[in-house]
């Protein structure tokens, strides 16, 4: 090394790690709206099965006219790259069948055979699934800051989700916890997204897969297809149905996928899969709005407790990025 060459500064790390923190932000911000996004699935959708439209055709029209709102994004994928779908098609199936299909068919299943407190407060152990297995694969535990974040998130849940009073059931445990492994596929396939496999190209392919199942599906007679011309009340307003239906399909949904599978790659399968956690806080509140079911105190406190979660493994995943920016760097001859 010359002279010269020693007395040039390395800056590379300093930017890297703004540039790096800045990405996690953007990520968090989407994560938190695609949480949002996803929350207001329910409240808009519950009405309407209660009017007489069967779930089988509700999952249809959602993921359909969702897929094909990010349907350009998948052209677009398949356009540029040669090849595309032959080298990714088995990722876009596992996310239409696992993250989209699976896990909707789980939970609303388990929801038939336990209270929906329940089958929720099952289904959102995903988080610490994701731990777990972490902690499995590389024999590695996670650090006091992630248990703490995740034994703090878990008791909040606990408390907004109220299951008092609740009778187990086996079968129904098995499919909330069949929802909960997919809902783990989805962060973890997720994150596999980049420049190779676009965020918005999987989420189309995975949206359309699992629609084109759930049309097979219905049209094999496994899952009934109704779909009366009704009217329901939202937020004391009667309206025709397909008002809800058109925001769950094309906005609920969209964004939902949309930003979610954008968020993952920038924060990470784990923090983003415990920023998940905040869909059931919007649901309470989109309840609270449209629905008139007032939650109760102790589920504020319950939510308070998973926003305290999420910032310790928040801050976990900064201490560890930022220590990993600070490795010098030794230049090359």
């Amino acid at each position: 090394m010359t002279a010269s060459t020693a007395s040039i500064p390395i800056i590379a790390p300093t930017a890297t790690f703004g540039s790096a923190a800045r990405m996690r932000t953007t990520g968090l911000v989407m994560g938190i709206a695609s949480a949002l996004a996803f929350s207001s699935s329910g409240p808009f959708v519950k009405p309407l099965l209660e009017a007489g439209w069967s779930l089988g055709a509700a999952l249809l029209v959602r993921m359909g006219v969702a897929g094909l709102v990010l349907s350009p994004a998948l052209v677009r994928a398949i356009l540029r790259q040669r090849g595309f779908l032959r080298r990714h098609w088995r990722l876009i199936a596992a996310f239409g069948l696992m993250p989209v299909l699976g896990c909707q068919l789980f939970f609303f299943s388990a929801m038939q055979r336990m209270p929906v407190a329940v089958a929720l407060l099952i289904q959102y152990l995903a988080p610490v699934m994701l731990v777990v297995a972490v902690w499995v694969r590389t024999r590695r535990a996670p650090s006091a800051l992630v248990l703490w974040g995740s034994a703090v998130a878990m008791a909040g849940l606990v408390l907004v989700v109220d299951i008092s009073g609740a009778s187990f059931d086996l079968v129904g445990t098995l499919l909330a916890l069949g929802a909960a492994v997919c809902v783990c596929a989805y962060f973890v396939i997720s994150e596999r997204a980049g420049d190779d496999l676009p965020p918005l190209a999987l989420a189309a392919g995975g949206l359309l897969a699992g629609a084109t199942v759930m049309g097979v599906l219905c049209l094999i007679g496994v899952m009934p297809f109704h779909a009366p011309a009704v009217t329901v009340v939202l937020a004391g307003v009667t309206v025709p149905w397909w008002m809800p239906l058109l925001w769950v399909a094309a906005i609920a949904t969209t964004l939902g996928y949309a930003l979610g599978v954008m968020a993952v790659p920038r924060i990470g399968s784990r923090v983003a899969s415990f920023v998940g956690l905040s869909e059931v806080l919007f649901a309470l509140l989109f309840a609270w709005i449209f629905l008139a079911e007032v939650p109760a105190p102790v589920q504020f406190l319950g939510g308070a407790l998973i926003l305290i979660g999420v910032v310790l493994v928040r801050a976990d995943a900064g201490r560890i990025a930022k220590e990993a920016a600070t490795v010098p760097v030794v230049p090359g001859p």
